[in-house]
């Protein structure tokens, strides 16, 4: 049965992709920095931006902005490239990666945060260390500001939503809604030919939190505005809060 083309679309995606029959694909620290600048050489080729990522043994995730249609051509650069580099450096021939990478497009930038604290717990879930500033290969250490972060992790919206070092702790230390990343997959699958962006209004989300009676009020009206759509960054900027801080009460109100 043929396979399905995949369709391109300007937006983020989570991306994901192994060796060829799990087995290992970085084995030295030369290995991961390769990889590393061939993903910020294909993201400026590409107009590609990357927000987070984490290189295991095996496999990787990535959390990528295309701003142009292009992400099959940007992923065959890398993946290309670096096989290249890996089967000249370890005299080995044939494929390199289990088949095609795996992507899901996230439809709702509510999604991104939870995706983001996802993909750097991974070393932790896979109890390769136990505090995430212990693993070297993800982009948490950057993010923390215990090292200087390759370019093209830059503009990470980390960086730009997350201001202060202390708040990015306490965002990583929340754990990440595996829920919201199931219905970001479900929404994935759906989208055959082409997403508009879900734009919802400012002023609204505004009114929403005029007449706020008190901080349960408050909470239940930040869990109420989730519901709806609005990223717990725009109502953190509504209500002069961090994001991690929403992130606490978002998740609190899902459980009660």
């Amino acid at each position: 049965m043929p396979r399905r083309p995949r369709i391109d679309m300007v937006g983020y995606y989570h991306i994901v992709n192994r060796g060829v029959e799990q087995r290992v694909i970085f084995l030295d620290d030369e290995d991961f920095e390769m990889f590393l600048s061939l993903l910020c050489s294909g993201c400026q080729l590409y107009g590609v931006k990357t927000h987070a990522y984490v290189m295991m043994s095996n496999h990787y995730h990535l959390l990528i902005e295309t701003t142009q249609e292009n992400l099959s051509r940007f992923m065959k650069h890398l993946n290309a490239s670096y096989a290249i580099y890996f089967n000249k450096k370890y005299k080995r021939s044939g494929h390199l990666w289990q088949g095609r990478f795996k992507s899901w497009f996230v439809t709702d930038d509510s999604y991104l945060y939870s995706l983001i604290s996802y993909i750097e717990t991974n070393p932790v879930k896979a109890k390769i260390v136990e505090r995430l500033g212990d693993y070297p290969y993800s982009s948490y250490r950057s993010f923390i500001e215990e090292v200087e972060p390759i370019w093209c992790l830059k503009e990470s919206i980390i960086f730009q939503d997350i201001k202060e070092v202390k708040e990015r702790v306490e965002f990583f230390e929340s754990a990440a809604d595996e829920h919201l990343l199931d219905e970001m997959r479900k929404a994935s699958n759906l989208v055959v030919t082409s997403v508009k962006e879900k734009k919802l209004s400012i002023k609204r989300l505004e009114r929403i939190f005029k007449e706020v009676k008190d901080r349960d009020d408050r909470d239940k009206k930040i869990s109420k505005a989730y519901e709806k759509g609005y990223s717990q960054h725009a109502i953190a900027q509504c209500l002069g809060l961090s994001q991690p801080y929403i992130n606490k009460i978002v998740k609190r109100m899902r459980i009660i």
